[in-house]
């Protein structure tokens, strides 16, 4: 079938040489014999035409046309009126009708017209295709993945970013979380309001509630004016709240409350303002060993963690390294500097501790010392190199006399631990392991933090 055309027409006979003439022509036909008839069938079927008569008994075809229209705007109709009766038609083609036809109509005119009509609906609609695909490109234009563990993070915010839930994203630093909450805001439909960022460990603490929600003037030494917070900043649009698991105790329970019951108090004010933000919220800390501790509120991470989205450290996305190298190149404008085999390898089975972030610096010092425009491997910096798999540098050293694999195993344990300021999940991750596998290997060994020993 070409196209579904729906034939709205009170005078049966009409009505069937007009689907006659629209089958032979190849088209689906849906009829109705009234106005009422045929809205109800529109909204059920939705077909690509609607042709309908001007005069009918109880609604006209002028009310079925704004019917349409109210509905689905985009939608074709053509009006058939009497002949003569052309002011009637200039008034249907002011409120949006595609064209008109007069009876009795002309055959080989009513092909044309129809024909046309549906070429301009299968053009309108490729081309709300491709803007859609070219508004998706341009909002993931700055992370570049094809990983199957990026490919599930591109899934998750196409979901989640038409709708009004929180999202927490996590992830270790240099994962770009900024750019996900980025892609999230200007996927939704409140990508034309403003998108407001601000990173709690960034701003002194007793600036910080300030900040967020605003103070009026005089609320303390140096408030000389009203100041708006960022809540009120990103009103209608989206706030990014960075790093909120470095939030004070006293601040949590206010942005809760601004979470539940959607309004902020400006410092100093006593009148509560609504607020009309979507919340978007980021930590590299492990929220649930905060809570344990008790330095972050339970109920408050379930608020933010509506919808959880996990970035993957660089570490397990290798195969999206070398289209990061590239990527960071054009940036750069060096699009034509390629990289050797050999150097290629190393880059992409280094550790990358520092994640996108370090690889995007590394490049660009790369870019600035190289002597031409293939980078070799003796280019590559001394931290890259010291993990090359072709050279005969052991990962450890083991000592003279024999070591029990157990001793060697505390060894390693405690000095992860100690590389990491003897913070655990940092630690887990250096090793590459869970952490309730590092702490079982701590209670196996008994490897106690030393300022906590006695």
């Amino acid at each position: 079938m070409k196209g579904k055309i729906l034939a709205i027409d009170d005078d049966i006979s009409f009505r069937r040489v007009l689907e006659y003439n629209l089958q032979e022509e190849g088209y689906e036909v849906l009829t109705a014999a009234t106005g009422e008839a045929g809205l109800r069938i529109f909204e059920e079927q939705r077909p690509d035409l609607v042709i309908t008569d001007m005069k009918m008994p109880g609604m006209d075809g002028l009310q079925v046309l704004k019917g349409i229209k109210e509905h689905s705007p985009e939608s074709l109709v053509i009006i058939i009126t009497a002949f003569g009766a052309v002011d009637a038609a200039v008034e249907a083609m002011k409120l949006g009708a595609y064209d008109y036809i007069t009876k009795p109509f002309n055959r080989d005119e009513l092909k044309l017209i129809v024909r046309k009509a549906l070429q301009l609906s299968t053009l309108a609609e490729e081309n709300r295709q491709l803007r859609s695909e070219l508004t998706e490109q341009i909002d993931f234009r700055n992370i570049v993945g094809i990983s199957s563990a990026m490919e599930k993070v591109f899934s998750m915010v196409r979901k989640v970013a038409n709708t009004e839930a929180t999202v927490l994203i996590t992830g270790e630093s240099g994962t770009g979380k900024e750019l996900v909450a980025r892609a999230i805001h200007s996927l939704s439909s409140r990508k034309t309001a403003p998108f407001v960022t601000i990173n709690c460990a960034a701003i002194p603490r007793d600036l910080l509630e300030s900040e967020l929600f605003g103070h009026v003037k005089g609320a303390f030494t140096g408030a000389i004016r009203d100041k708006k917070g960022k809540f009120q900043l990103a009103s209608g649009g989206t706030l990014f709240l960075d790093e909120v698991g470095e939030l004070t105790p006293d601040l949590q329970p206010k942005l809760l409350r601004a979470l539940q019951e959607r309004v902020v108090e400006p410092v100093g004010g006593a009148a509560p303002e609504k607020l009309d933000v979507r919340l978007v919220a980021a930590t590299n800390l492990e929220l649930e060993e905060a809570i344990a501790q008790g330095k972050f509120r339970e109920d408050l991470y379930y608020r933010l963690s509506v919808i959880p989205v996990h970035l993957p450290p660089l570490r397990a996305r290798k195969e999206d390294i070398p289209l990061l190298l590239r990527h960071f190149a054009a940036k750069q404008g060096c699009g034509g500097v390629a990289f050797a085999g050999d150097a290629l390898e190393l880059l992409t089975n280094y550790a990358w501790p520092g994640n996108v972030r370090e690889l995007e610096n590394t490049v660009e010092q790369l870019l600035i010392m190289r002597q031409g425009d293939i980078i070799s491997i003796e280019e590559l910096p001394e931290k890259i190199l010291g993990g090359r798999h072709a050279g005969n540098k052991p990962v450890i050293s083991l000592p003279e006399e024999g070591y029990s694999l157990e001793q060697l195993e505390r060894e390693i344990v405690v000095e992860a631990l100690e590389r990491n300021d003897w913070n655990q999940s940092s630690a887990a991750r250096f090793l590459r392991i869970p952490r309730h596998v590092l702490i079982y290997r701590m209670e196996k060994y008994g490897i106690v933090q030393p300022e906590k020993a006695h």
